[in-house]
């Protein structure tokens, strides 16, 4: 049975690469949907696929945030998993389609849910902004907000795997070691650095473009950028990234996962040791969600 991908922005569901990608099913916030109908709407996702997995950015609203949570616990199942993502909303869409194309593989939903945090590693997610004195995701320093007051000044900044931020024409942000393609949504900014130079100097096999998610000008803290991602773009390369990972059994809930937290009920993974004890554990509650 496929396991669902769920959304919580329309704009996070970009178009599929092929005819077989699924789409993502969409979770409204709380002001555009009563609880009555979001519980029935997802009562129907779980049956007719089995589990399904949630990514949302850790900028959510909090009372979004809480109506997600709200569901899971007036059903009462563990078979919804909730993932923050800390990842850009550019970046964050990459990944929601990276997972639409695993649901269809021989992959179990645990392994689908734990691969989110393996697979954002590989994604380099960053923007071209005409200002940072706004931005407060990335690091930056007090000589970089000085210099974002001089008329012209552009920078090119990366969010994930590691935060970089350089003055376009005098520095270049760290690319991928891997074959790549690049997807690239343009605000108010008017700029070709990314198809220009970042695309080649990250020797990117293909340049697409797609629609600004509604939620980056307030993520990069400027209407004025255009945000970029590049990835792996070849689902054979991402079925064999997390078909090489070990393979284990959650400790809590004995859904088989990869790393070190099961994404479904968020327990860590226990060391050889500690899991004769854990019948004990057990009958203390119920784990946190945390971010994936």
């Amino acid at each position: 049975m496929q396991t669902a991908i769920a959304v919580t922005s329309a704009d996070l569901v970009l178009p599929p690469t092929d005819q077989h990608t699924p789409t993502a099913a969409l979770l409204p916030p709380p002001d555009a949907q009563p609880l009555d109908a979001a519980l029935a709407d997802m009562q129907v996702l779980l049956e007719q696929h089995g589990y399904a997995v949630v990514l949302y950015p850790a900028s959510l609203p909090v009372a979004h945030e809480r109506r997600l949570h709200t569901v899971r616990s007036v059903l009462e199942t563990d078979r919804l998993a909730l993932l923050k993502v800390g990842l850009p909303p550019l970046g964050l869409a990459v990944l929601v389609r990276q997972l639409r194309q695993l649901s269809i593989c021989d992959f179990s939903a645990g392994i689908i849910a734990s691969a989110a945090r393996l697979l954002a590693h590989y994604i380099h997610a960053g923007a071209v902004l005409n200002s940072v004195a706004r931005l407060d995701r990335v690091p930056v320093s007090l000589k970089s907000h000085a210099k974002s007051w001089v008329p012209g000044t552009q920078f090119g900044v990366l969010a994930n795997p590691s935060p970089e931020l350089v003055r376009i024409g005098a520095g270049e942000l760290t690319g991928p070691q891997f074959g790549n393609q690049l997807v690239v949504a343009k605000g108010q900014l008017q700029s070709d650095w990314v198809t220009a130079t970042l695309a080649p100097a990250w020797r990117c096999q293909a340049v697409h473009e797609a629609a600004l998610p509604g939620e980056s000008p307030r993520w990069w803290g400027t209407p004025k950028l255009v945000e970029f991602a590049a990835y792996l773009p070849d689902i054979t390369l991402i079925y064999q990234l997390v078909s090489s990972v070990k393979r284990e059994k959650c400790s809590w809930c004995g859904l088989e996962i990869i790393g070190d937290r099961c994404g479904f009920c968020a327990a860590p993974l226990l060391s050889a040791e500690n899991r004769t004890g854990v019948s004990g554990v057990l009958n203390q509650g119920t784990p946190m969600h945390q971010s994936s």
